[in-house]
């Protein structure tokens, strides 16, 4: 899951409308000349893409019949787009997909079944919970490229200074380690963030979810949510507890704060690893702590699984399939993990790219250790946008502009409109 990716809409539309959107479109392919395949990479055009932009060339210089246009666009306007794309038949031949996107684009068919294919020679290579996470009913619709998930990331010079020794493991403890923190070293000890994907990690930790999938029913109202919700909302008030950003560069400010020393610990994802090396605070890579999501009242811990994958768009012809498949083994193979890793600091999605060179990244080898306590999501195509409601009505909760009980209300009546068929 990425949030807060830079890139102006002026650049990505002309980008778009520069580039031939399909591998079906691509009248300009001779059939003796080399395939021209279409990539849309949707990573941070400045702390990533360059990486991937290496391996297109590398790719093209080893297969001299396929070439690859290259195309960043935005992640937070790359579902829409392919969506738009794939309905009219003039999508890009390969999709760096959120892995929350797979079902529904699956249960749509714009994605190829890569089940048998070359794309996924190296199956066995692959972390289990990761290809079960980019199938939809038995079939498997994309390769893991990079993984994530939330932790707890906290400046261990500033807990050392308010006498912390370990991390917190649950709510409480985060909420009595802020207030040493404002007493002992002057400022914030957490900054929480008002976006459903930073607060799912409180309904795991109270052992619920938005919904019930397998019965579904729809339990972001239920008395476990309130109580996960509540839990949530309580960590923007109290000693060494920053008040809620509602803004819409919330992301921003929370991230500035961290990276330089002015907030002790936020819950964040590996793909600020980069970024967070880049503050003055953690000019000493050695200063970041990276640990679990603290704990609910079940003694439950963990966060989303994240991350995203390659997948290739089923109305493609043959030639431009045959050429995908070929690109995607080698973006995902762990030499390409391994590049993208140490360039990155993304986690790898195989086991065999986590090489004594990749966990030597502190960053890296951090977010490896909180991994085991990730969830994957259900494999329900409407789940990824059943967090729109809440980053609707969680603002304005946690801004004191509406009440818990009515938020929630709220944003179950709009998740009803997305899973018509869920009970309440």
């Amino acid at each position: 899951m990425r949030r807060g990716i830079a890139a102006t809409a002026l650049v990505a539309s002309l980008a778009l409308a520069a580039t031939a959107c399909g591998g079906s479109d691509s009248g300009s392919d001779k059939s003796d000349g080399p395939v021209t395949i279409t990539w849309w990479d949707t990573s941070n055009a400045t702390n990533e893409a360059p990486t991937y932009q290496a391996l297109v060339k590398q790719f093209e210089a080893a297969n001299k019949d396929i070439k690859v246009k290259y195309v960043n666009v935005p992640f937070d306007q790359a579902q829409n787009k392919f969506d738009t794309a794939a309905g009219s038949k003039g999508a890009p031949d390969i999709l760096r997909s959120e892995v929350g996107w797979t079902p529904a684009f699956a249960k749509k068919g714009y994605f190829l079944p890569l089940d048998g294919t070359e794309a996924l020679a190296d199956q066995s290579q692959f972390q289990p919970n990761l290809i079960k996470q980019a199938q939809y009913e038995g079939k498997t619709y994309g390769v893991p490229l990079v993984t994530d998930t939330l932790a707890l990331v906290y400046n261990k010079a500033l807990f050392q200074k308010a006498g912390i020794t370990e991390a917190p493991k649950t709510w409480d403890e985060l909420k009595a380690d802020a207030a040493k923190v404002k007493d002992k070293a002057g400022v914030d000890g957490y900054w929480g963030s008002t976006q459903a994907y930073y607060a799912q990690s409180f309904l795991y930790g109270e052992g619920t979810d938005t919904v019930d999938a397998a019965a579904k029913k729809i339990t972001v109202n239920s008395p476990t949510a309130k109580k996960a919700y509540g839990t949530w909302l309580s960590t923007f008030s109290g000693k060494g507890l920053h008040k809620a950003d509602a803004t819409v560069d919330a992301y921003a400010h929370i991230q500035d704060a961290f990276v330089n020393g002015k907030v002790a610990a936020i819950i964040q994802g590996p793909w600020e690893i980069t970024n967070f090396y880049k503050g003055s605070a953690f000019k000493d890579k050695s200063n970041l702590g990276i640990a679990t999501v603290p704990a609910g009242s079940t003694g439950k811990a963990g966060a989303p699984t994240g991350g995203h994958n390659l997948s290739v768009y089923a109305g493609s012809d043959k030639a431009h399939q045959a050429a995908a498949l070929k690109f995607v083994k080698f973006m995902t193979s762990a030499k390409s993990q391994e590049t993208i890793a140490l360039k990155n600091s993304t986690l790898p999605t195989r086991g065999d790219a986590y090489t004594a060179q990749v966990k030597a990244d502190p960053g890296i080898a951090g977010y490896q250790g909180v991994l085991a306590a990730a969830q994957p999501r259900p494999a329900l195509p409407e789940y990824s946008s059943l967090w729109g409601p809440l980053d609707t009505e969680l603002p304005k909760i946690a801004g004191g502009k509406e009440s818990l009980d009515k938020g929630l209300s709220n944003a179950e009546l709009a998740i009803t409109k997305l899973v018509p068929d869920f009970s309440k």
